[in-house]
């Protein structure tokens, strides 16, 4: 399928609960995650399978078994972006990008940690949000099926710094 430039606008809420302990932020929503309504949509992604593994949890399918899973394991999602000019799910191709307002977004919960899917992610984070938040965000490497550089036990790996955010966070 061939994708023209489109100037979108996030079609979706962010997933943030008050005891949520981490924010992973992607990009921008690709293509079929906009049709599914939800994060990661595409079959073919990899976050939901590495952070099922990281957590020893069956890999939720539906939006409403994504949802109880990132609530249950205190995980917030969102994007950098609340729109962008955009073609397709290339993040390379992004232009004119309005970053969401994520210090706002997380007041009031438990986030002690931001993450990054890939390098676009973290340049946008790095670039527009950090100074606002004032914290660092630890970029992980894209589980997009176009990142085809890393295998999914690699991935798994490098996701493993999600477990030492969560868990007991009373301290």
């Amino acid at each position: 399928m061939k994708y023209e430039p489109e100037q979108l606008t996030i079609p979706f809420e962010p997933f943030i609960e008050k005891d949520s302990e981490i924010l992973i932020l992607g990009t921008f929503p690709s293509p079929k995650s906009r049709e599914e309504g939800f994060y990661y949509g595409h079959p073919q992604n990899r976050f939901w399978k590495i952070v099922a593994k990281l957590l020893n949890q069956e890999v939720p399918v539906t939006v409403e078994q994504k949802k109880a899973f990132l609530k249950r394991n205190h995980i917030a999602l969102w994007d950098t972006l609340e729109s962008c000019t955009i073609t397709g799910a290339s993040d390379a191709s992004i232009k004119n990008p309005k970053v969401n307002d994520v210090k706002n977004g997380i007041k009031g919960t438990k986030i002690k940690q931001i993450f990054t899917t890939g390098k676009k992610a973290e340049s946008l984070y790095n670039r527009y949000i950090k100074e606002d938040t004032g914290m660092d965000a630890i970029g992980l490497p894209s589980s997009s099926p176009r990142n085809c550089t890393m295998d999914f036990d690699t991935l798994c790996e490098k996701y493993k710094v999600l477990l030492d955010y969560l868990g007991d966070s009373s301290e």
